[in-house]
Order: structure tokens, then C-alpha cells, then sequence
């Protein structure tokens, strides 16, 4: 099968082979897929009005993404007769390590910003469910990149291409944000570059979801956990550290109520990965390496 670009496959056969109408065959089918992913994924909340347990729901949410993923991969053999190779078993260690890195040091670069330009206030914390903030952030992680990158973004970029998929799939992630505490229409913007760009732009390089997980559990295990900054517009508690933006600093530079990922800094830096990426993509279509030629 064939993709639009370096090692990214679309799917090009079953339901998405070429023919009248493939866009919206692939739209449909991507509506489908979503259906599928959210009557799974209503299991937590069906299992918590009997189990009114934090254990339990934090359980459930683990059970319902496992299945999810189990789910996706049979829908897409059998609707788009071929193995998922963006779940690709085998590279999932050495991307999801990759992402992990990534998306820590970058959030850690934006944070350094705010906090040397007196942005952010920060004061000792205590780390009391740092098990819990790894569970969950890898669970949002795991859950998010399936829906936003695997069915979203890779369908849209079926239907339309690459350029259309990178700038209606940030736009949607950031407008499905605009609903948070605290949020608002630059921080809509915010995510879309971030979330939206940069992270679709980790799939794209690999052709796989995990590094793009492990970016985006990391980003938020760091934002929260460690730092103890709002998540999007979520206040944690039990962080390594607490942070909260300084008096009389303007919102759009620390982000405000919303937290460090509505600040100018972290679309800067969101940008500037996404470009790197994308550059180094094209590097790589142009030279490619040894285990990645063309079988």
C-alpha cells in the first residue's frame, strides 16, 4: 500500500481504495471508526455508576483504551483489508522513549522561559501520586493520539491530503479545547499548534502513533506532575513543584488561568518543533535510511 508521504500510510484499500468518491468513503468511514471509539470508551462512565471507586474508574479507563486500540486495529483489517502498521508492536520501546524525551524537553524548554522571564511563580510541592499522574497522563496519552491521529488526522489526510489533514486536525483539537475552564480563542490557537501541528507532525515522521503518545503524555506529565502548572485549564494536585503565573504578566505570555500551553512561548517552541520535523521528514524522503528504503 502507498502513503503520502515518508513511511506515513493513509490506506488504500477496502473501504479507502481508489475510485468515485474515495473522500467521502473516507469520511464515512471515519465517522464510523469515531462511532465505534466512543460506544467503547462509554464503558468507563456505565462501569462508574455501579463502581463509584477512583480505583475503579482509573481501571476502566486503561480496559476501555486497551480495548479501543484492540477494536481499531480489527475494524481496520477488516474494513481496510491491511494490518495497521501504525501500531506497529515492534517500534513501539524505541518511539515511545523517543516522544517521551521530545515532549518532556520541549515543555521543559517552554517552562524554562516563562520562569526566566518571571512569568511564573514557583514553589516547592509535595509529589504525593506521582503513580497516578504516570498512569493517567500515558492513559490521555494513549487515548488521544488513537483518536486525533490515527482516525482523525489520517483519514482526513486520505480524503484531502497532508496539508488539508495538518490544518483541519489542529483546528478541530484546538476548538474541541475552547469547552475547558479558563480557555479561550488563543488558547484555541495554542493547542493547535502544539497539539494539532506538532504532534500529528511525530506521527507523519514515523508512520506510527507512539512516538506521538509518548510526546504527548510526557508534555502533560511535565506540565502537571512535575511543575504543578494547569493542564489546559485543569488544576492538579500533589505535584513535584507548584507553579502559578506571576502578577501583572500578560496572559498571552504566561498563559494565564489556562496554563503554560496558552503562552506565547509554547506556541513558539510547538511551531518550531513541528518545522524541525517536518524538515528533517523531508531530509529523510530525500536521503532515506538503509531500514527504511523501499522493500
Amino acid at each position: 500500500m502507498t502513503g503520502t508521504g515518508y513511511r506515513f500510510e493513509t490506506g488504500d484499500d477496502g473501504v479507502l481504495r481508489a475510485g468515485r468518491w474515495r473522500w467521502l468513503r473516507a469520511l464515512g468511514w471515519m465517522a464510523t471508526l469515531l462511532a465505534a471509539m466512543i460506544a467503547i470508551l462509554s464503558l468507563q462512565s456505565v462501569v462508574h455508576g455501579i463502581f463509584p471507586d477512583d480505583r475503579v474508574r482509573l481501571a476502566m479507563a486503561f480496559v476501555s483504551t486497551a480495548l479501543a486500540y484492540l477494536a481499531y486495529a480489527g475494524l481496520v483489517r477488516l474494513g481496510e483489508k491491511h494490518v495497521p502498521q501504525e501500531l506497529s508492536w515492534r517500534a513501539l520501546p524505541r518511539d515511545l522513549v523517543a516522544g517521551m524525551v521530545a515532549g518532556g524537553a520541549l515543555f521543559g524548554l517552554i517552562f524554562a522561559i516563562l520562569w526566566l522571564s518571571g512569568a511564573y511563580v514557583v514553589s516547592a510541592g509535595v509529589w504525593s501520586d506521582w503513580p497516578h499522574d504516570l498512569r493517567e497522563t500515558i492513559g490521555t496519552g494513549l487515548l488521544e493520539e488513537l483518536l486525533a491521529r490515527a482516525i482523525i488526522f489520517r483519514l482526513l489526510a486520505r480524503a484531502f491530503g497532508l496539508r488539508w489533514a495538518f490544518a483541519l486536525s489542529a483546528a478541530a483539537f484546538g476548538a474541541a479545547h475552547l469547552g475547558n475552564d479558563h480557555a479561550s480563542p488563543f488558547a484555541a490557537v495554542a493547542i493547535a499548534v502544539e497539539a494539532g501541528l506538532m504532534l500529528a507532525g511525530f506521527y507523519v515522521l514515523t508512520g506510527r502513533l507512539w512516538m506521538s503518545v509518548g510526546a504527548h503524555a510526557a508534555w502533560n506529565f511535565m506540565q502537571g506532575a512535575v511543575f504543578g502548572a494547569r493542564v489546559s485549564g485543569i488544576e492538579g494536585s500533589g505535584s513535584l513543584l507548584v507553579s502559578h503565573p506571576a502578577a501583572r504578566v500578560p496572559d498571552w505570555w504566561s498563559g494565564g488561568a489556562f496554563g503554560p500551553e496558552a503562552s506565547l512561548p509554547a506556541i513558539a517552541v510547538g511551531l518550531s518543533a513541528f518545522a524541525a520535523t517536518m524538515l528533517y521528514r523531508r531530509h529523510l524522503m530525500a536521503h532515506p535510511l538503509p531500514e527504511a528504503a523501499p522493500a
